[in-house]
C-alpha cells in the first residue's frame, strides 16, 4: 500500500468503518447474498462456499465506492488491491447491477459515509495509476487521428509479451470460430481467419487490405493459404513490429506489406477485397460515413468488405437516443477502451448501405467470444506471476476483470459481436458476383484452417 493511501487508510476509523459497510452491504444484497465477502476484521456475509468470494484488504475500499457508488468504485477497489475477488468474477457483473439499480440507501450509507470521514472523501484516495484520465495526450477532440492514437496506444503499446501470454500463439485478438466443443483456441482461431477469407471470395492473385491488422494473423493466413497479396495497417507501433516480424517469419515478405498507418491515410486502392476484425469498436458515431465511404473508395466494383465488431444489443439508450459511446464513468472507458464505441447491428447495417454497400450476410458470434474470452481468462490465471511482472499488478487486474466481465456480458446478451459482409455493387447494373448460396461453412476446422497452403502469384 503507497504512503498516501496508508495515510487515508489510518484516518478512516476502521472498526465503525467495517461495521458500516457491513451493514450497508447487508441491505443493498440481502442477508443471503450470492457471494461472500471477508471484511479485515474477521467477520464476513454471505456463504463462504460462494461462487465469487470478495476480501477487503483496505479500508480505502470504502471511500473508493462512496466516492464513485457502482461499477467505477468496485473498479478502483479492485484494481488498486483494496479489494481481493476469488472465484466467478464474472459476479461482479451482477454484483455491480444490483447496487446502482438498489442506489444506497439513505441511513446505511450516511453511517458509512461518518464512519469513512468527510475528509476522507473530500481527498479520496487517487485512482489507481491504470486508469486513464482526459487530459495531456487525450485532451484532443476525440476521434482526431492524435486522440485515436494515443487510445490505441494506451490499450495496445502494453507488452507484446503480455499479449502473447494471454492470446496464445496466435496473438489474434478478437473472437474465435469454434466448430466443435473439441477445438483448441488455437484451432478457433484459425478457423475465424479462414471463414473471414472464404466469405471474402478470396483466390490466388488478390489484392487484400486487412484495416487494423492487429499482430499480422490474418494477412498472414490469407497469402499463406489463399494466394493473396496483403496490406495490413495498424497504428500501434507494438503491434507493427510483432506483425511484421511474423509476416518474415513465415517468409511472407514478398507477398505481405504491414504499415504503420491510420486508415484514413490509405490511397494506394483498389483492392480485391477488404477485411476489419475487431477496430471498428475505436472508430467512433462521428467517423461512421468517413471510414465506410474510405473503404468502399478502396474497393473495386463487385470487391467484399468483411466488418467484424462488437456491438451493444437493441435498446441501449440513453437521453432518447441510441448509445454507441461506452459510460465515461464506467470501467471499461477508464481502464480499458478510452474513446471506445459499440454500435448495434441495425445502425451498422444501415450506415453500410446508406454509403454505398449492399449488405449480403450477418452472423453472430457471440457465444463464440464467450468462450474465447475464458480462454483468455484461463491463459492468465495459469501464469498470473509473469503476467503481472511484465505489465503490474495493476494492469494485470485490469485484464483480470475486463475478460470475466465481458464473458459475462456476452453469455447474458449484454453485448453482441457480428461479422456483416458487405458488396461493393456495380453501379448502374447492380450486379455483385456473389454466389447464389453462402458456401463459407464447409470443413472449416481442417488443419490450418485451409486443406493446403496455396503461394502468391
Amino acid at each position: 500500500m503507497s504512503n498516501f493511501a496508508t495515510r487515508h487508510a489510518q484516518r478512516i476509523r476502521p472498526a465503525k468503518a467495517i461495521r458500516a459497510a457491513r451493514d450497508l452491504a447487508r441491505v443493498v444484497l440481502g442477508d443471503d447474498p450470492p457471494i461472500c465477502i471477508l471484511f479485515p476484521d474477521g467477520s464476513s456475509l454471505g456463504p463462504v462456499d460462494a461462487a465469487m468470494r470478495v476480501t477487503v484488504r483496505s479500508t480505502d475500499a470504502f471511500a473508493h465506492m462512496l466516492r464513485a457508488p457502482g461499477e467505477l468504485g468496485l473498479a478502483r477497489a479492485y484494481v488498486s488491491g483494496a479489494i481481493d475477488v476469488e472465484g466467478d468474477i464474472g459476479l461482479a457483473i451482477d454484483l455491480q447491477e444490483r447496487i446502482e439499480n438498489a442506489g444506497l440507501p439513505v441511513r446505511p450509507a450516511l453511517a458509512m459515509v461518518r464512519a469513512v470521514g468527510l475528509d476522507v472523501l473530500r481527498n479520496p484516495p487517487p485512482p489507481p495509476p491504470e486508469e486513464i484520465r482526459t487530459g495531456g495526450r487525450m485532451s484532443f477532440r476525440r476521434h482526431t487521428k492524435s486522440r485515436d492514437a494515443a487510445s490505441i496506444s494506451h490499450h495496445y503499446d502494453v507488452s507484446n509479451e503480455f499479449y502473447r501470454l494471454v492470446l496464445g500463439p496466435s496473438m489474434t485478438y478478437s473472437c474465435a470460430a469454434f466448430s466443435s466443443d473439441d477445438d483448441t483456441l488455437e484451432q478457433a482461431q484459425q478457423n475465424k481467419y479462414e471463414l473471414v477469407c472464404r466469405k471474402l471470395g478470396l483466390a490466388p492473385g488478390m489484392r487484400l487490405l486487412d484495416v487494423g491488422c492487429g499482430w499480422g494473423g490474418m494477412v498472414v493466413h490469407a497469402a499463406k493459404y489463399h494466394g493473396v497479396r496483403a496490406v495490413g495497417v495498424t497504428i500501434s507501433s507494438a503491434q507493427y513490429e510483432h506483425a511484421r516480424s511474423a509476416v518474415a517469419a513465415a517468409g511472407l515478405e514478398h507477398a505481405v506489406e504491414i504499415r504503420l498507418q491510420d486508415y484514413r491515410d490509405i490511397a494506394d486502392g483498389p483492392f480485391d477485397a477488404i477485411s476489419s476484425i475487431g477496430m471498428f469498436e475505436h472508430v467512433g458515431l462521428s467517423q461512421l460515413e468517413v471510414y465506410f465511404r474510405g473503404l468502399k473508395s478502396l474497393l473495386r466494383p463487385e470487391g467484399r468488405l468483411l466488418n467484424h465488431q462488437i456491438g451493444w444489443p437493441p435498446g441501449n439508450r440513453r437521453f432518447g437516443r441510441e448509445r454507441t459511446d461506452l459510460n465515461p464513468r464506467g470501467f471499461v472507458q477508464r481502464y480499458v477502451f478510452p474513446d471506445g464505441e459499440l454500435h448495434e447491428i441495425g445502425n451498422l447495417a444501415h450506415s453500410m448501405q446508406a454509403t454505398g454497400f449492399e449488405v449480403r450476410h450477418i452472423e453472430t458470434l457471440r457465444e463464440h467470444y464467450a468462450r474465447t474470452l475464458r480462454f483468455w481468462g484461463a491463459n492468465l490465471d495459469a501464469d498470473w506471476a509473469s503476467a503481472a511482472a511484465m505489465v503490474g499488478e495493476g494492469r494485470a487486474r485490469v485484464w483480470k476483470l475486463y475478460m470475466a466481465g465481458s464473458a459475462a456480458l456476452f453469455d447474458t446478451n449484454r453485448l453482441q459481436v457480428h461479422q456483416v459482409l458487405a458488396v461493393n455493387v456495380v453501379e448502374r447494373t447492380g450486379r455483385a458476383a456473389m454466389p447464389w448460396r453462402p458456401d463459407w461453412d464447409h470443413r472449416l476446422n481442417t488443419p490450418g484452417g485451409a486443406t493446403e497452403p496455396m503461394l502468391p502469384r
